[in-house]
């Protein structure tokens, strides 16, 4: 279960960072601001996203990495930076839940119950980093993020500008925004492998769909940069504003060896399969 586990975390994570696209050549008048601004308007424009204080996606994952094909998730996202990520393998349930402070691994043990773990020193920070809602470029300079525009690439035959992201961390991601339609396509982090030695993991965004009004990659492919096979995340359903109780981010309190963990009285419950429906 252990390898489940860490497989689980691998496509949380890829379901928590967001932003694609429908060929044109870049222009090279625009300046960093105004390709932010245009991504911006591409998404739904800056207001429509402040207006999302939560979102829940309810979906299905497939890689080369899991147990099984098409294992059900569910992730519930609050503003500023919680999240819980809930994923169904071998008729067990894996969770990982962020407060905005810490976090925490539930997944099952070699006796049967439920064995809770904190985020490790990375895994913490790796969540702090990310914007949950409405990515990184939305109103960048209020979160304290520096863009800079470093060129343009081809992305899958596409033109597409390449900036440079610097967090107040001082991590420093990349977001790939197309050329002609202006939305995301791709974006890269540094992580550590299964080796522990640094690797860079590519995010890729498609299928784009409106949903009340905003703009969301209904499938998220990723893995590292090289590897021909993906964790490829489809969502099957998003809601926006769900009622999300802050009980539900909280430590995952446990009632005996074979309890589900309580996600909060306001939040979907967990099924056999994870929760129900959301981006």
């Amino acid at each position: 279960m252990k390898r489940i586990a860490q497989w689980a975390l691998a496509a949380s994570v890829a379901a928590l960072a967001l932003a694609q696209a429908p060929v044109a050549t870049a222009d090279a008048r625009l300046g960093a601001d105004e390709i932010v601004a245009k991504n911006a308007e591409a998404r739904g424009g800056a207001d429509a996203w402040r207006k999302v204080m939560s979102m829940l996606w309810v979906g299905h994952v497939d890689s080369p990495n899991a147990p099984a094909p098409n294992l059900p998730f569910v992730l519930a996202l609050k503003r500023p930076d919680r999240t819980r990520f809930e994923i169904t393998a071998l008729n067990q349930m894996i969770v990982h839940v962020f407060d905005g402070r810490e976090g925490w691994k539930v997944r099952p043990s070699g006796s049967g119950g439920p064995d809770v773990r904190p985020y490790t020193s990375d895994e913490v920070k790796f969540a702090r980093d990310e914007q949950v809602i409405d990515g990184p470029l939305l109103d960048h300079a209020a979160k304290g993020i520096s863009v800079a525009l470093e060129g343009t690439d081809k992305v899958e035959g596409r033109d597409a500008y390449r900036l440079s992201l610097r967090l107040p961390s001082g991590a420093t991601r990349h977001v790939w925004v197309d050329a002609q339609n202006f939305l995301d396509v791709k974006y890269d982090r540094e992580a550590r492998g299964p080796s522990g030695r640094p690797a860079t993991i590519e995010v890729m965004y498609r299928d784009f769909k409106d949903v009340d009004g905003v703009r969301i990659p209904f499938v998220i492919e990723s893995g590292a940069v090289g590897m021909d096979k993906k964790d490829r995340l489809v969502i099957d359903k998003v809601s926006l504003n769900p009622p999300l109780d802050n009980s539900t981010f909280a430590k995952p309190m446990l009632q005996g060896r074979h309890a589900s963990v309580t996600i909060g009285a306001d939040a979907p419950p967990p099924t056999g399969a994870p929760v129900r429906p959301t981006p």
